[in-house]
C-alpha cells in the first residue's frame, strides 16, 4: 500500500515500529546520498560515469587493478569526509532502543558503524571500502598504506606476506558473495516481524531476495525509497519520500 501523503506515511511507519519485536532494516545507496555519497544508477551516479570493473578483469589485468585503485583514490575525499545522515542516526537510535537487532546493508561506506551500530550488528553484503585485504591470505591493509605504495611504484601493490592481489574489502561484480554475511543476513531477515527496505532499488541480486524472504516468512514489508521499485506491489507500506525526512523523528539523543 502506497502511503497517500507524508504525514500518513510517518504515522503508519511509527505504528509498525512501535508494535514490532524485531525491526530489520535493509539499506541501499539512497540512505547515504544526503551524506554526499552519490548512488550508482541515477543521473550523475557512479555507474553513469564509469562502468564497474568486473572481478575477473581485476584478477587478470594489471591495468584493471591500477584503474580500480585510481577510482577508489578519486573517491577518497568524498568517502572520508562523509558523516552519518539522519537515516543512519535514526536506525542507530532504534538499535539502542532494542528495536533493531542488526542492519543488513548493500552499502560499503561504513556509515552505519560510524553512526554507533556495532560492527558485529552490521551485515555488509557487499563489503566495506574503508580498508583493503589480500585476496589470497586475507591480511588487512589501510588505504593509506595502499596509496603510499601505489604512489611510489605506479601500480597496484601486492601483499607483503604472500604476493597476492590487494583489493578494497568490497564485493566486485562477478566476485562470490561473502558466505558469513549472507548467513547473517538470512538469520536477521527471518527474525523480523517488520522488514524495512530503505534506499534500495531492489535490483541487485541475490541481495534483493531478502525483502521477499521476509515477506514470505510473515514479516510486514516496508519500502522507503524516493523512486518506485518492482516490489512495491508486495509491500505492506510504500513510502516515496525523502529518507531523512521520514526517519528523522526516530532520532533520539
Amino acid at each position: 500500500m502506497i502511503a497517500p501523503d507524508f504525514q500518513t506515511a510517518v504515522e503508519q511507519l511509527s505504528e509498525l515500529i512501535e508494535g514490532a519485536r524485531s525491526v530489520v532494516p535493509f539499506t541501499g545507496a539512497g540512505i547515504s546520498t544526503e551524506c554526499g555519497i552519490p548512488d550508482f544508477r541515477s543521473p550523475g551516479g557512479m555507474w553513469t560515469k564509469n562502468a564497474p570493473i568486473p572481478f575477473d578483469q581485476f584478477m587478470s589485468s594489471r591495468h584493471a587493478r591500477a584503474e580500480t585503485w585510481q577510482r577508489r583514490f578519486a573517491m577518497d575525499e568524498v568517502l572520508s569526509n562523509a558523516k552519518p545522515g539522519r537515516g543512519h542516526r535514526a536506525l542507530a537510535s532504534l538499535h539502542r532502543a532494542g528495536k533493531i537487532p542488526g542492519v543488513v546493508t548493500q552499502n560499503i561506506d561504513n556509515l552505519h558503524q560510524v553512526s554507533g551500530i556495532p560492527h558485529a550488528s552490521v551485515c555488509e553484503l557487499h563489503g566495506n571500502t574503508s580498508y583493503a585485504t589480500c585476496l589470497d591470505c586475507g591480511k588487512h591493509y589501510t588505504l593509506k598504506w595502499v596509496r603510499d605504495s601505489f604512489d611510489q611504484s605506479g601500480h597496484a601493490p601486492e601483499c607483503v606476506e604472500c604476493n597476492g592481489f590487494i583489493k578494497t574489502a568490497t564485493v566486485a561484480f562477478g566476485q562470490s558473495m561473502p558466505v558469513a554475511a549472507m548467513a547473517q543476513a538470512e538469520q536477521l531477515t527471518l527474525s523480523a516481524d517488520v522488514f524495512m527496505a530503505i534506499g534500495s532499488s531492489l535490483l541487485v541480486w541475490p541481495a534483493a531476495g531478502f525483502p521477499l524472504m521476509a515477506k514470505r516468512n510473515g514479516a510486514a514489508l516496508v519500502i522507503l525509497n524516493r523512486e518506485p521499485t518492482e516490489f512495491d506491489n508486495l509491500a505492506d507500506l510504500v513510502i516515496h519520500h525523502d529518507i531523512g525526512d521520514v526517519l528523522t523523528r526516530f532520532i533520539s539523543q
